[in-house]
């Protein structure tokens, strides 16, 4: 009973609090919500969090319910039994029962008396049962996780490489044995002392009572530093064998809408392997997510310090979840013109009114038509194309317009830009599958291009594009998707790159350990590397002078071990399930198995039932399309990295579900929302909003499409080595290489040398700017004898006519009477038209309005 002292709190005085100038009101049992409404503890060392929430609906708190759980009083009926803090932590004693009441503490002249039935004090039951007389800490349950929240197995601590002083730990705890061995045994034992607990190094280093690097990490009067004194005092056992492991962990409030300074108490529950379930709030790690919109105290009181959307973390047992917290940036929104019915719209329509955003207004023709042109195609709209668009008086000529540019018309002589669209989009892949002629040589480089470019310009629905890649084999020449096995040619590589490109989930870190911010384990990602253990590639001379072919194949056997048990592992997905292994849905465990591994893990991949799938792909087309993902980064789509609008991502991935994963039928859903059509210029109210699309987000031009597009205002193609004059830069089939285009590798061309879509980079720099305003390159297109300029001026048209020329060629629209007037005065200023009209040109190229999509 003296451990269960040592373990309590002191109880809160309620005569006390009437001392400190503060009154007490009872909490109606109508007008808040209590969670837990009841505490069952089983064990020993057990604790629990209150919430404390205004009830301001007739069903139970809401997400605007404030949160009173620190400005509530607590007492406890029977200490013995157990205690609460003042706020709202309860800790076990002793076996039996008791109760905790709650009474509301407010500021004084409150208009609440007490003096009818709803405002009496809330009672709790609360029942202890299973406590030991002499209880002992168990290694995996508790001592693990008081290292864990103190931070002394994170990366920048004791689970560094080399650990810190000799003291080596497991991040976040992943291997309990190696941790035990470091405290319990490394170093001759030197760092527990069962005689003394208090003289142990570990504590006094923990305490700073001897020099410690990390500085104080518990009180000397913490209950977790009680639960470290009775594990060493009790001899330091090891780990259990088999330990009872977490499966899965829930936060209390999943998500508060809430105004800027107020707070919120979390409650965290995990729920264990043997079917339990524990408060585990005492133990958990809380993190910020975005700290301009929240901030998060060791105890898991959030505080909204900024307007937006922001997410707290919580970490424990090697699980994650989230909390959001939504802080309106204004009370004054005005909505009431939004009135689509598109499904994204009314989804992003709820966000604004939740968010307090009044969205921007619907943009111009113009900059509907080349939005949409270089979305789709990567390339501006001809002249004429651009008069015609603009003249239109049909209702329905932005939708017409989408389904052109998506080869979706009804009409299949106005689906003339599959060419175009199969380049831009087989660039973006091309990019992120890595093809590069540095790795695959020009052949296989040649044929992974035209694979690519023939997947997309014939609309080949994306689960069959994935299957095909992934269950490639043959040779690297004859068969393009081949080339993804030389890309990447080992199970490690290959399952983090499908992995990142397939499902947005990043691997690495579980390569070594447990990954720190996912439910994703050491033994997940080898089980799922196992899928690719017996591909393997051998040489072959069918091709003979152009040597260096290479033959993808799949052998009988060939497994994958884990690297700390020795284990093999069975090829398992990352959801958990094991392998399917036909078509008929035959479950097989049997690594012996002689169907290709990687026929099943297509399957499942590609399944409807495989949310991850759909989800990625559709977060990658809004990145596309909108400026930005609905998960950022787009290839990070973790439990604890949230959606900005869950619902939307929801429901993009349904309808790419429901379109067959039609890629350009998902293109075409995305763009015929309001949504997309938006301007980019921000109101009072949304200018600072950057996540959630209440205006169109300004994207610059990639390195190939600026060429491109600079190649159509000046009417001068750019001639790219070994490839026919007109080819465009989007249809490139490499990477940025020494030989290549000096404006392409300037303006972010990458080097596909990764599978980040980071690896192309939209940052600005002096280098680009001096390649537009002082570069040979525009210079010489702007002025060559056979460029635009010099066609107008050869086709007696009057000035007034060039200039809307140009600048129907560079922003798709005709000039205001203002830019009319001034280009005018230019032209006639100038020492000859020609020369007035290239500066002309030379300044829309160097505009923003070229240089960016708007």
């Amino acid at each position: 009973m003296d451990l269960m002292r040592r373990l309590s709190r002191p109880l809160v005085v309620l005569a006390g609090l009437i001392r400190w100038g503060m009154c007490v009101t009872g909490l109606a049992a109508a007008g808040i919500d209590v969670q837990p409404s009841r505490v069952t503890f089983d064990g020993d060392f057990q604790q629990c969090q209150f919430v404390v929430r205004d009830r301001d609906t007739d069903d139970g708190p809401s997400e605007r319910s404030l949160d009173l759980t620190h400005r509530a009083a607590y007492s406890s009926a029977d200490p013995t039994v157990a205690t609460v803090s003042a706020t709202g932590c309860v800790t076990a004693v002793g076996n039996g029962t008791t109760r905790i009441t709650i009474a509301r503490i407010s500021s004084e002249g409150d208009s609440a008396d007490g003096s009818d039935e709803g405002s009496q004090p809330r009672a709790i039951e609360v029942e202890v049962r299973g406590m030991a007389a002499a209880p002992q800490a168990d290694f995996d349950r508790e001592i693990l996780p008081v290292l864990t929240r103190a931070g002394c197995n994170a990366g920048a601590c004791h689970a560094s490489q080399h650990g810190k002083g000799g003291f080596v730990l497991s991040v976040m705890a992943f291997d309990p044995a190696l941790d035990w061995n470091s405290i319990a045994v490394a170093s001759r034992g030197r760092r527990v002392c069962p005689t003394n607990p208090d003289g142990s190094l570990l504590l006094q280093k923990a305490t700073n009572r001897v020099p410690h690097g990390g500085g104080v990490r518990l009180a000397a009067d913490s209950r977790d530093y009680a639960v470290l004194a009775n594990w060493i005092g009790s001899g330091a056992p090891r780990p259990a064998a088999e330990p009872v492991t977490v499966v899965g962990l829930s936060v209390e409030p999943a998500q508060r809408l809430a105004s800027s300074g107020q707070t919120q108490q979390l409650r965290v529950v995990a729920r264990h392997s043997d079917g339990s379930e524990r408060d585990v709030t005492a133990w958990t790690r809380f993190d910020c997510l975005d700290e301009a919109v929240v901030r998060v105290s060791s105890a898991g009181l959030v505080t909204t310090v900024g307007k937006g959307q922001g997410a707290v973390m919580a970490r424990f047992g090697g699980e994650a979840t989230t909390s959001t917290f939504v802080v309106p940036f204004s009370t004054e929104a005005d909505v009431t013109s939004w009135t689509s019915n598109h499904p994204l719209d009314l989804l992003a329509g709820r966000k604004f009114r939740e968010l307090g955003l009044t969205p921007s207004g619907i943009c111009d023709d113009a900059t509907f038509l080349r939005r949409a042109s270089l979305d789709c195609i990567g390339g501006l709209p001809t002249v004429e194309e651009s008069r015609a668009f603009l003249a239109s008086a049909a209702p329905d000529k932005r939708e017409l317009l989408i389904d052109r540019l998506l080869g979706l018309d009804a009409d299949p002589a106005e689906n003339r830009f599959d060419d175009r669209f199969g380049a831009w989009w087989s660039l973006k892949w091309a990019d992120l599958i890595r093809n590069n002629s540095a790795v695959l040589g020009e052949s296989g480089m040649w044929a992974l291009h035209n694979w690519l470019r023939e997947s997309f310009r014939t609309n080949k629905p994306l689960d069959r594009f994935v299957s095909e890649l992934v269950t490639a084999q043959g040779s690297i020449y004859s068969n393009g998707p081949a080339n993804y096995y030389r890309v990447a040619n080992n199970p490690p590589d290959l399952a983090e790159s499908t992995a990142q490109l397939f499902l947005g989930k990043r691997l690495q870190c579980a390569k070594c350990h447990h990954h720190p911010y996912e439910r994703i384990s050491q033994a997940d990602y080898y089980g799922f590397a196992a899928y690719f253990a017996r591909v393997a590639t051998k040489s072959s001379a069918e091709f003979g002078i152009f040597g260096g072919e290479t033959v993808v194949l799949v052998n009988s056997t060939g497994e994958v071990s884990h690297p700390r048990s020795g284990a093999v592992m069975q090829p398992t997905p990352l959801d958990g399930r094991p392998i399917v292994t036909s078509a008929t849905g035959t479950v097989e465990r049997n690594a012996d198995s002689t169907e290709d591994r990687r026929v099943a893990l297509a399957r499942w991949l590609t399944s409807a039932d495989n949310d991850a799938f759909a989800r990625n792909i559709a977060n990658r087309a809004v990145a596309s399309l909108l400026g930005r993902g609905l998960v950022e980064p787009v290839d990070d789509m973790r439990s604890t990295n949230p959606p900005s609008n869950p619902e939307m991502l929801d429901a993009l991935a349904d309808e790419f579900r429901a379109s067959g994963f039609d890629f350009r039928r998902l293109l075409r859903f995305i763009m015929r929302s309001r949504l997309y059509q938006l301007q980019s210029q921000p109101n009072a109210t949304n200018g600072s909003d950057e996540r959630f699309y209440s205006h169109y987000a300004v994207k610059r031009l990639g390195a190939e499409a600026l060429l491109d597009c600079i190649d159509d205002a000046t009417l001068v193609r750019t001639k790219h080595p070994n490839l026919p004059l007109g080819t465009r830069a989007i249809a490139l089939p490499d990477a940025a290489a020494a030989n290549s285009n000096p404006f392409l590798v300037t303006f972010g061309k990458p080097k596909r040398a990764s599978v980040c879509e980071c690896e192309r980079t939209p940052d600005e720099n002096l280098a680009q700017a001096l390649h537009t305003l002082n570069g040979e390159i525009i210079a010489a297109k702007v002025a060559d004898a056979a460029g635009r300029v010099a066609k107008l001026v050869d086709s007696g048209l009057g000035a007034d006519a060039c200039v809307e020329d140009i600048f129907l060629a560079t922003l798709c629209r005709p000039p205001t009477t203002a830019e009319a007037e001034d280009a005018r005065s230019l032209v006639a200023a100038s020492p000859s038209p020609r020369e007035g009209l290239e500066d002309l040109l030379w300044a829309l190229i160097n505009s923003k309005h070229f240089i960016f999509v708007r």
